[in-house]
């Protein structure tokens, strides 16, 4: 599919998506064509050093539990940034997650592996972080360290403020570090679906790139425009143009991952014991849409479904988040090639279909409130994912079993809900301040 640049892109389109978009290349095709292919597609599938910056957040965490577990010897950087932001809001974590060093000793104990932890913050420490990568010397460098949460971003001017300097400067810093380290890591970087926008590209969104026809009828391929619709997304369109410097001019290797809303809270390495459970946002501002919605059930309380819940998502579970990252590091581009993208989602599905999947099951009502944020109320996204699945993903997709785990994870720990917090409490604008002015955070009852 190819468009010229001089015309504008529609907002929408004739195109059909389906309620889901998985991966159609048959399994058994996938599995053979690994096993004639030993050392993995263009890189290698031995054990591997691997830092993981933000390895103390809701995907950092389970993948370096993920990345150990596979026999990767594991580093985890963090500055705890996450858990500070706890305190500013007022909020924990549903589930009761311990201190960095408890969970590394847990995990010590239940695998005989080592997981390394260093606090350090790549945002403002850039001499220790190269020296870190000077005495690592890591395979590769995971980059979850940066502020996550789109509605976070849009809360105050200083929480935009600081996204911006700690998302993008610390992207900026990894690269710089790599380079005056002299370790030739491969960065493998969390990006967002959220750079394509969405329902934007008159189609499928394709994988990073998109063809294109530039005045006087030259074809060209180039980086997918970028529509972010926060600051949080904004960030991640700045880290993806200086992937693209810093690819070009110092030959680094990267790959960045466009990852969809992710959910669900446990993996198979972190229900080993209790000490590794992963966190659980349920709040406004950090409790991702379907998390949300199956905490929401399980307490009895009705669905916080933002607008006419027309947003088309695409979704992903927290275990493929881990295995995705692998086989990324597993697959690294070489010196000298174009920074690779993979779109890090299993399907696509409207706000309010999934809404419905919960209430059904659990019975309680969808309630329809003013959007706090600024976006279109009804959009469609198809997205292509065929590079992962090339590569031997069997993505999870949304399943009623795995809603039990999710559920009976909130049963559990439901005593340390503040339901004040279930509400929107961040706004993109004024005018959507003004319009969810009648939302009232008291009046959110949960059953005991």
């Amino acid at each position: 599919m190819k468009f010229y640049l001089f015309l504008t892109l529609p907002l929408t389109t004739a195109f059909t998506v389906p309620t889901a978009h998985t991966c159609t290349t048959p399994k058994s095709t996938v599995v053979s064509s690994l096993a004639a292919e030993p050392a993995g597609i263009n890189g290698s599938s031995q054990p591997k050093k691997v830092i993981v910056l933000g390895g103390d957040g809701f995907c950092g965490w389970p993948t370096s539990l993920y990345l150990s577990d596979q026999g990767h010897d594991v580093v985890i950087v963090d500055n705890l940034s996450r858990r500070n932001i706890d305190v500013e809001l007022g909020c924990d974590s549903l589930t009761p997650i311990q201190s960095p060093n408890v969970r590394v000793q847990a995990w010590k104990e239940v695998s005989g592996k080592d997981i390394k932890f260093v606090n350090l913050d790549i945002a403002k420490e850039y001499d220790l972080l190269v020296q870190l990568i000077k005495e690592e010397k890591p395979d590769s460098i995971v980059h979850f360290a940066e502020q996550r949460a789109a509605p976070y971003s849009m809360k105050t001017s200083k929480t935009k403020r600081y996204t911006v300097d700690n998302n993008v400067g610390g992207s900026n810093n990894l690269c710089c570090a790599v380079i005056d380290s002299e370790v030739d890591a491969h960065i493998v970087h969390l990006g967002t679906m959220g750079v394509y926008g969405y329902g934007t590209s008159g189609g499928e969104i394709p994988e990073g790139y998109i063809d294109v026809i530039l005045p006087g009828g030259r074809e060209a391929n180039i980086l997918h425009p970028a529509y972010p619709g926060s600051v949080y997304h904004a960030t991640k369109c700045l880290d993806a143009l200086l992937w693209q410097f810093y690819q070009k001019n110092d030959q680094l290797r990267i790959t960045d991952l466009h990852q969809g809303i992710v959910w669900g809270t446990n993996t198979p390495q972190t229900v080993r014991d209790e000490r590794l459970i992963n966190r659980f946002d349920y709040d406004g501002d950090y409790g991702t849409v379907l998390n949300r919605f199956l905490m929401q059930g399980a307490m009895g309380v009705p669905l916080t479904v933002y607008g006419t819940g027309g947003q088309t998502r695409a979704f992903i579970h927290i275990t493929d988040t881990a295995r995705c990252i692998e086989i990324a590091i597993n697959n690294p581009p070489k010196a000298g090639e174009r920074v690779e993208i993979f779109n890090q989602v299993a399907e696509t599905r409207r706000v309010r279909d999934v809404a419905k999947l919960v209430a059904d099951k659990t019975g309680v009502e969808m309630n329809l409130l003013p959007n706090p944020r600024q976006e279109a109320a009804e959009n469609e996204l198809d997205v292509s994912n065929r590079k992962f699945c090339s590569l031997g993903l069997d993505p999870i997709t949304l399943d009623e079993a795995l809603f039990n785990e999710v559920t009976e994870v909130v049963q559990k720990y439901k005593h340390r809900c503040d339901p004040t917090k279930i509400l929107p409490a961040s706004f993109w604008n004024k005018k959507r301040a003004e319009e969810c002015a009648s939302l009232d955070p008291s009046s959110v009852k949960v059953k005991v």
